[in-house]
């Protein structure tokens, strides 16, 4: 089959997100055709390249969100539009989504939003509380969803019918009806704060979410062509998808590992946006997410943690399908299948294994490792990080170092010896640490200190190498684990320290459940469940839902009557008759469908019924 996968700042760039997953999901699946349809979110990002792409991969398709058109700016004007008729048609179509989007009726805007974050919700909650199944004007949800979804499709086909929208979207035009619905009777109380800065805040992120409407992907040479539709994540990935969808019909497979729409409010948060825009925001990106899910053949979270945010805002349980994410366990097959005993580790080693950010919280972490001092004098921490990029997480770092060395004063065995710390910043692939095997094979115990985390993939890395664990119980760590490490809570440095005493003082015991862990990850989180699941899902969709094509002769035109009716129908219409056709039913040619054999084929002798239709057709005139 033919597969259009959707991506946005992931595959195929080099720094892209789940982008080992997207190369071993089309490597695994070599018997279908990709066609790559990606969206970049910085320059930087293009600039890095591509990975190399396996032959199963026929078209590449991208498009940059982090940047505009000037000619489209210029072209559309300030009002939004090359005509009278188009401009009207942009007022009417954005008016509606905007209104939608003032008065929050989606779960994801409106709600508690789930268990998401460190503290249990989104934070959006006190910009529009109503009861459950109303919105904050006393309509039900269905209503602002619908309209929002009537609103979506019309601006995509006057995207179409006019070239794009990027100017339209950025318009004097879009800020003034975006004006009118925060100021009309029954929208969210922050709305009606919005100044015009907000709007224009809200306007500029609202037309890079909906940049997709713009591109000339939907032909029928394009993702008309395809069978189906895989988007590797929610938001402006899987727009496109709900576009190919609405102008040719073919379905849509949504895959999650990480809800876009919970990184979208927590990703607010930190943002400097004032209450108004963030309100606005949620609302938008909660809509969205509620017509993706609606509108998806199958949903596919990688953890019960993704499909619990996934049913809040709006998923169709009918349609989930839990996929784990898979991950090569052959790099770590040599360590995991000695064990503790081939590899024996230094066993009051700590190891931590992740990108460095506040996120992680590696400063209860090393208040934890104060107390585990204490109890264990030996201990070592090791902090091995992938290479740290931008401003923040430096920052983080430099801060991380700092308070390390005021803990833990540098430590000698005698007064001429040389000072060393107990806690060590290392690299991937620097001196100490030249790959992740080397990092956990010297590890006695595996600590993961997160506050906010989706599928821990340092975790499923030390199961794979048999190394027990202590982590925190955020995102899908109690799911990946189950029941072979230990979990405490987060933000909880004596917790933490007390488990980790407890494993460093136990060897048997970390033997014991790193054996067990091990067996665990191979049987959910290997590469070749993942592509053995999609596979299934694939031919499952493709058999429900088959793309209805109109046939078309060598100049374009349709043939009527192409596609006999059967073909919309399931069932195995094709049974080849070989004797009948007096040929092989394996060879070419010389089968024939049970239902079509000629009256040829029945002997002159042969007793027909007189009920038979055979015989009707037979008596009868023509």
């Amino acid at each position: 089959m033919r597969v259009g996968l959707l991506t946005e700042g992931g595959y195929p760039y080099v720094s892209g997100e789940a982008r080992l997953w997207c190369d071993r999901l089309v490597r695994g699946l070599g018997q279908h055709e990709f066609d790559l349809y990606a969206l970049s979110r910085s320059e930087r990002q293009e600039a890095q390249g591509w990975v190399e792409l396996p032959p199963q991969i026929g078209r590449v398709r991208t498009a940059p969100l982090w940047t505009v058109d000037d000619e489209a700016l210029r072209a559309a004007g300030p009002r939004g539009g090359r005509g009278r008729h188009a401009r009207r048609r942009f007022t009417e179509h954005f008016g509606e989504l905007a209104g939608a989007v003032c008065r929050g009726g989606s779960r994801g805007a409106g709600g508690s939003g789930g268990s998401g974050g460190a503290g249990g919700s989104s934070g959006f909650g006190r910009f529009g509380r109503f009861r459950d199944g109303e919105t904050a004007s006393g309509g039900t949800r269905g209503d602002a969803a619908d309209r929002f979804s009537n609103a979506l499709y019309g601006l995509a086909e006057l995207a179409r019918d006019e070239g794009g929208l990027v100017g339209a979207l950025r318009s004097e035009s879009a800020v003034r009806a975006l004006e009118r619905a925060c100021r009309a009777p029954g929208a969210l109380r922050a709305a009606h704060a919005a100044r015009v800065p907000d709007l224009l805040t809200v306007v500029d992120r609202m037309e890079q979410a909906l940049r997709p409407l713009s591109l000339d992907w939907y032909g029928p040479d394009e993702l008309g062509a395809v069978d189906l539709c895989h988007a590797t994540s929610g938001g402006p990935a899987a727009l496109p998808g709900l576009l190919a969808g609405h102008f040719s019909g073919v379905p849509l497979l949504v895959t999650e590992y990480g809800v876009q729409l919970r990184a979208r409010y927590l990703a607010a948060g930190d943002m400097d946006l004032s209450e108004p825009a963030r309100a606005l925001l949620a609302s938008f990106h909660g809509l969205l997410a509620a017509e993706v899910y609606r509108r998806a053949t199958i949903i596919t979270p990688g953890n019960t943690h993704a499909r619990r945010w996934q049913e809040r805002c709006g998923a169709d349980r009918a349609k989930l399908r839990t996929v784990h994410p898979g991950m090569e366990a052959d790099r770590f097959s040599e360590i995991g299948e000695g064990g503790y005993d081939d590899f024996p580790a230094d066993h009051d080693t700590l190891l931590w294994v992740g990108r460095i950010e506040p996120a992680k919280d590696l400063i209860s972490l090393l208040h934890a490792f104060g107390e585990i001092r204490k109890e264990v004098p030996g201990a070592r921490l090791r902090i091995v990080g992938a290479p740290v990029e931008g401003p923040e997480a430096l920052a983080y770092l430099a801060h991380c170092r700092a308070l390390a060395a005021q803990l833990f004063p540098y430590e000698a065995d005698g007064a001429h010896s040389v000072g060393d710390n107990p806690v060590s910043f290392e690299e991937i692939g620097g001196p100490d640490a030249p790959g992740l095997a080397d990092a956990y094979a010297s590890a006695g115990v595996v600590v993961l200190s997160s506050v906010v985390e989706g599928f821990p993939i340092s975790l499923v890395e030390a199961m794979f190498c048999g190394r027990a664990t202590v982590s925190t119980d955020v995102g899908a760590v109690v799911e990946v684990i189950g029941g072979t490490g230990l979990v405490v809570p987060p933000r909880n440095p004596r917790a933490l320290a007390e488990a980790c005493v407890a494993l460093l003082r136990a060897p048997e015991r970390c033997a014991r459940l790193g054996a067990a862990a091990r067996a665990r990850a191979l049987e959910l989180f290997t590469v070749e469940q993942n592509v053995a699941a999609f596979r299934s899902i694939y031919l499952e969709i493709v058999s429900h839902c088959p793309v209805h094509r109109d046939a078309v002769d060598e100049a374009g035109e349709p043939v009527p009557f192409a596609n006999p009716a059967e073909a919309y129908l399931p069932g195995r219409w094709a049974v080849s008759v070989g004797p009948a056709s007096g040929a092989e039913p394996g060879a070419e040619g010389g089968g024939v469908p049970s239902w079509a054999v000629s009256s040829r084929a029945v002997p002159e002798e042969a007793p027909v019924s007189p009920a038979s239709p055979v015989s009707e057709l037979k008596g009868a005139s023509v």
